[in-house]
């Protein structure tokens, strides 16, 4: 008889991290989303040459796109007209759109990107609903960062 709790997940390769958006942002809910992509785009991906730093998510009429994340041109890419920032949709189910877009009505919330990763080959992108902190919020987070190095630090000594 198999224990469900020690069996492990899908094999996951996280290609990029926006550690910004932990930092900018209280984080709510997370998705899972998978990325409308060209064949040079993925392969591109596979080589860590993408940045969520300066890429945001917004609704539309007939779904969600990323805006702004730049892919770099695959080195063997032929397409003299390949835009690096264009927009990419997102593959979510209706329940998912309708939660996303439900929640960003509300005022203060938006959808920020926060990895994109490999999972059983596919290119996925996590991104959650988040509400912006203030500068408070900010320090507060740095002072426990610091103390959870700080604690762990003596207890590497022990």
């Amino acid at each position: 008889m198999k224990n469900s709790s020690k069996e492990p997940g899908p094999a996951i390769k996280i290609i990029v991290l926006n550690k910004r958006a932990r930092y900018d942002y209280h984080i709510e809910d997370k998705f899972e989303a998978g990325i409308v992509l060209t064949g040079t785009e993925v392969k591109s991906i596979r080589d860590g040459k993408i940045t969520l730093q300066e890429s945001y998510i917004r609704p539309f009429r007939d779904g969600i796109y990323l805006l702004g994340a730049n892919v770099a041109r695959y080195s063997h890419n032929a397409d003299l007209h390949y835009d690096p920032v264009r927009s990419r949709k997102l593959l979510l189910n209706k329940h998912e759109i309708n939660k996303l877009i439900g929640k960003v009505s509300t005022k203060g919330y938006t959808i920020v990107p926060l990895q994109i990763y490999l999972k059983k080959g596919k290119v996925k992108l996590e991104i959650a609903i988040a509400k912006g902190k203030d500068a408070p919020d900010k320090r507060q987070s740095v002072k426990e960062r610091e103390a959870k190095k700080e604690i762990a630090r003596v207890m590497s000594k022990r």
